[in-house]
């Protein structure tokens, strides 16, 4: 004869790790998201034409925008794309789009989904260049 009190233990057990086990998944996720979105790798700026502003995605809608860095005179440029999660900022750089810009940014690195942004460069702030 089976005890039935012998049965439980192993699946009472089981279910408490499977439970701790996703209780310290989802602290250890949430504590690393904090972690990449509110520390910076480095920050720095970058000076070009603000080629491209707009907010994208499916479902997590991000502000991206692309700067096109020149170099030389008829010398293509380089793109460099960058995000920002500032809406007051968003709308500036929306209003400056064709416009010469020295762009201060900061890099995040290991930001894990792109709900936050596409690039980990977030772009804090801007000058415009008058020419």
């Amino acid at each position: 004869m089976v005890d039935d009190f012998d049965s439980h233990p192993p699946r009472r057990w089981l279910k408490r790790l499977v439970i701790w086990t996703l209780v310290l998944a989802i602290v250890l996720g949430s504590a690393w998201t904090w972690f990449s979105l509110n520390w910076s790798y480095s920050e720095g700026e970058r000076a070009g034409v603000l080629q491209k502003f707009s907010r994208k995605g499916w479902i997590c809608k991000t502000y991206e925008g692309e700067l096109a860095l020149y170099i030389v005179g008829g010398v293509a440029p380089q793109i460099w794309h960058f995000s920002t999660r500032d809406s007051q900022l968003a709308a500036e750089l929306t209003k400056n789009v064709g416009r010469d810009m020295r762009l201060q940014y900061s890099e995040h690195r290991g930001v894990p989904t792109n709900c936050f942004a596409e690039t980990p460069y977030f772009a804090t702030g801007f000058t415009v260049i008058q020419r």
